[in-house]
This record gives C-alpha cells, structure tokens and sequence, in this order.
C-alpha cells in the first residue's frame, strides 16, 4: 500500500471514483460531493457531541477516593492506567498508522476527529489522575511495573505495528478489525468497573468522565464497523478465508485477555461484577461487535448487566450511519441524583 499524496493536483478523480484505500485523491476536501454518506453523518454526529473535561465536577471523588477500600482504590488505578495507554495508542494510531493510507475525504475527516477525541480523552484521565493522586506518575508508569497490564497492552499494539511494519491490503483491513475490537471490547471491563462504583454512590465524576467518553468511543466503534462493511462491498476480494480465520482468532484471544483483565483488576471483590459476569459481559460484546460485520456468533450468551448500557446512555438516538441522518441529538445535561 501507499500512503496518499496530500496535495495531487494531476489527480482528475470524480466522487464516485473515491476508494476507502488505493484511490487517488486530489488532497482537496470537496465535500459537497460525497460518496460515502455514512462517514459525513457521523462527523456531524461527532461535532453535535463536543464536550470539554472542565465541564465535569471531580470535587466530590476526592474525597470519595479517600474512603473507597483499598482494593477499589487499587482497581480505579489500573483502570484508569489501561485507559490511559488505549487513548494514548489510538491517538497515534489514527493519524500515523491509518489515515495515511485512506484516501476518501470525508472518511479522512472523520479520522482526524476521532485522533482529536482520543487526545481529549487523555486530558480527561489526566484531570481524573490530578484529582484523586498524590502521586499521579504512580499511574501513569503503572504499566512498567504491572505485567499482566504490560501484557495486556503488548498484545493490543501487535496488529497496530503489524500494519506500521508492513502496509498490506491485508494487514490493513486487519487493522481495522482490532480497531473493532478495541473501541468495542477493551474498554468496557474498565468502563463497567466505574459504573459499579457510581452505581454505590462513590466517584460520580468519574463515572460522569467515562459516560462522556463512552459515547465518543460509540461512535469510534461505529467508524470502524461501517469501514470494514463498506470494503467489504468495495473489496470482496479481500475479506478470504484466511482474513476471516485470523479475524475469529483475534476475537477470541481480545475476550481472553479483557475477561482476565476485569478479573485481575476486580479481584472478585466488586460487588456485582462476578468474575463469570464480567467474563459473559465481554463475551457478549465480541458476539455483538462480529455480528455487526457479517460474522457468526462465537458465545451466544446475554448481557448480563443490561444497567450498564442503559447507565452509559445520554438519551434516546436512533440513527442509520450507512443511509440515514442524525436525528433528534441533545447533549443534555447529566444528572446521577436521576441515574441512582
């Protein structure tokens, strides 16, 4: 693969010449003609659902960490260092590793804001580390020092480096799966931690922070699904029984090591998230995020913590990302007097 030119005046491509890769673009964002409607519905999704760390109030976790047990406190930080180093990889994954090689604009567009809502995320752990550490460099090097988080994470930016080492067709679309996978399964046994904790009336503001950046994270999982069903359409070619295997595997492996994950840093201490609850709750995800792109189920189980996804919701948003508009978005404000 090739990364494309950003700036290729000889180009004469029409709109619906436009490719998700392997097109060739003019670097000009003419965006009057569009030819994946998709993408242009979600930036305008992505711009309705701007929002700013300050906005959250951390003043009462403060003093809510100080009394949390010692175990909570232990799993809050190394949730919050997971989270920390799945911003910080998909920051630079977006802009180094993908978008260099996506050559439709309104797909570059809506990559760029998701590298932007990545990078806010980061400022968002950032004043959640401020504001309940003494010592904040604690956990942000908590992943030197924790192996089975070291691990972890090792294992999330291997299909990353495989894509930045050798930019196939092949490793691409890969790489689009683990973005799948990442937006859709990584972060939930930290986000649902979280919510326990609020849902006993302790660290609200953080809770408040991760429904804030859950529902970027939505609409990341939703660009990446919607890209590998429109090469799917595009590129048929590509998506072989080899790619197919290697996706499964992943999948599996990525319920694996989120399941141990929630147990490690739970420690079957948390009330209401069982280690086998967490680990039916992940395989849930998996089962929801491939059937979403054309794949059988691996679990077939339930959800067994339907609270948290009706938690992490803002309000009622029904949207067709491949046909239709955005419909009937607010921000709102949020109350968790209401949510408790």
């Amino acid at each position: 693969m090739n990364r494309k030119k950003i700036y290729n005046p000889e180009s004469n491509e029409n709109v619906n010449d436009r490719k998700i890769f392997g097109g060739n673009p003019t670097g000009i964002f003419e965006l009057n003609d569009i030819k994946y409607q998709w993408a242009y519905n979600l930036w305008e999704m992505m711009l309705n659902n701007t929002w700013f760390p300050k906005e959250v109030d951390m003043t009462r976790d403060v003093s809510d960490y100080k009394q949390i047990t010692q175990m909570e406190k232990d799993a809050y930080d190394k949730a919050l260092s997971q989270l920390i180093f799945m911003d910080s990889l998909q920051t630079n994954n977006i802009m180094d590793n993908i978008n260099p090689y996506v050559t439709s604009p309104e797909i570059n567009l809506i990559l760029v804001r998701q590298a932007y809502e990545e990078a806010l995320h980061s400022q968002s752990y950032a004043v959640m580390v401020d504001s309940i550490s003494a010592n904040s460099k604690e956990i942000y090097d908590l992943w030197r020092r924790d192996m089975m988080l070291k691990s972890k994470n090792d294992a999330i930016a291997g299909v990353y480096e495989e894509l930045s080492k050798n930019p196939t067709e092949h490793n691409f679309v890969k790489a689009c799966f683990a973005n799948q996978i990442l937006e859709g399964i990584y972060f939930y046994s930290g986000f649902a931690y979280i919510y326990t904790l609020a849902r006993s009336g302790k660290m609200l503001g953080s809770a408040q922070m991760i429904r804030f950046i859950q529902r970027d994270e939505v609409t990341h999982l939703v660009l990446f699904q919607n890209l590998i069903n429109s090469l799917r359409k595009e590129r048929p070619d590509l998506f072989t029984e080899q790619l197919k295997s290697e996706v499964v595997a992943m999948f599996k492996e990525a319920v694996k090591l989120e399941s141990d994950w929630g147990k490690y840093i739970t420690g079957g201490q948390i009330l209401g998230l069982t280690d086998a609850i967490l680990e039916q709750y992940i395989q849930y995800l998996a089962d929801d995020r491939l059937s979403s792109v054309g794949f059988p189920k691996l679990y077939n189980v339930t959800n067994p913590i339907k609270w948290v996804d009706d938690f992490s919701k803002f309000n009622d948003q029904k949207t067709n990302f491949f046909e239709g508009t955005v419909a009937n978005y607010s921000k709102g404000s949020l109350s968790f007097d209401d949510d408790f």
